[in-house]
């Protein structure tokens, strides 16, 4: 768990690093980069090469993987732009643990426990309050809650399925570094249209690099060994501490100011994530043990009345950043 909550802290960093450099792409042309350099980091922690055999073996989940990460990124921004900043990122991250859930309960039958259900909504809560603190003033379309719904399934989905491989012995870094090259495979294009002039002065390529490397690379490293001991919905669910992080960051880098009504949901975020944290070691219902096609563990699939449907533990993410 501390794994992912690190992870998430380096999500939330996203937006004030963003903050402090050059006004230079596009969100969706530095994103794509972001994403580049990042798939780039995690072959190097990996310190190994794309292998196309395992590539073979493992295509289905690698495509499906790199088509989540290739829909977050442009639902995601669509969804602040057309919902607004308070909404869109609240449906984005809101919605992310619940289609993890859905997607391990209807694909994987593996349900989410009492406990899960009671920490999320708290801390789902939670951010809803930190996030529309200050207000919001935009207007709400329904194209932007439909992408932002978007952004948030398309994070569940290369979670689950960067879980999936790590249950299948690959190792968590290549599992997650294989998403992320496919799914910026796919939004390659995007940097031949894109307006990307600015990111060549200083400033903005600092700002790409610490992306990429920091927020991808290193916090989706850090994601990938927190996915081998918790199942993808509650690791999904921990990184709703990324707003908190970006948040204090907010206050404490860039003096911008937190409402009363943030700083409870902040509070609020942190009970919901305590309340999970005191349920790691698990209700048997939702914490399935490491199960038979996990390499990393040697604890043997639970006995007793659900055991037989136990092959593993499925992320997620920020957001993303």
């Amino acid at each position: 768990m501390l794994a992912v909550l690190a992870a998430a802290v380096l999500f939330g960093t996203t937006g004030t690093a963003l903050s402090l450099g050059p006004d230079a792409a596009t969100p969706l042309g530095a994103g794509t980069l972001r994403g580049l350099i990042g798939a780039v980091t995690l072959w190097a922690i990996a310190r190994s090469l794309p292998a196309w055999d395992e590539a073979r073996r493992h295509a289905a989940l690698i495509v499906v993987g790199g088509a989540g990460v290739a829909l977050y990124q442009p639902a995601f921004f669509t969804g602040v732009e057309r919902a607004g900043v308070a909404v869109g990122t609240v449906v984005a991250l809101a919605s992310g643990p619940v289609f993890a859930a859905g997607i391990e309960a209807a694909v994987l039958r593996r349900h989410p426990s009492r406990s899960w259900v009671l920490a999320t909504s708290i801390t789902v809560v939670g951010v809803a309050m930190l996030v529309g603190g200050g207000g919001a003033d935009a207007e709400v379309e329904a194209v932007g809650i439909v992408a932002a719904l978007g952004a948030g399934f398309g994070y569940a989905v290369y979670a689950v399925t960067s879980k999936s491989l790590i249950e299948r012995g690959v190792d968590s870094t290549r599992a997650l570094a294989w998403s992320f090259s496919a799914g910026t495979l796919v939004l390659l294009p995007v940097l031949a249209v894109e307006p990307l002039d600015r990111l060549a002065e200083p400033g903005g390529v600092a700002v790409v690099v610490y992306h990429g490397v920091v927020t991808v690379g290193v916090a989706y490293w850090l994601y990938g060994l927190g996915l081998r001991g918790v199942p993808t919905s509650t690791a999904v669910t921990l990184t709703l501490a990324e707003p908190v992080t970006a948040a204090l960051l907010a206050v404490l880098v860039l003096d911008e100011r937190l409402d009363p009504i943030g700083w409870v949901g902040v509070a609020v975020v942190v009970t919901g994530l305590l309340v999970l944290s005191r349920a790691g070691s698990g209700e048997p219902d939702s914490e399935p043990p490491e199960g038979p096609r996990s390499a990393s563990s040697g604890t043997p699939a639970a006995t007793g009345r659900r055991g037989s449907r136990r092959p593993g533990r499925p992320r997620s993410a920020p957001p993303m950043a």
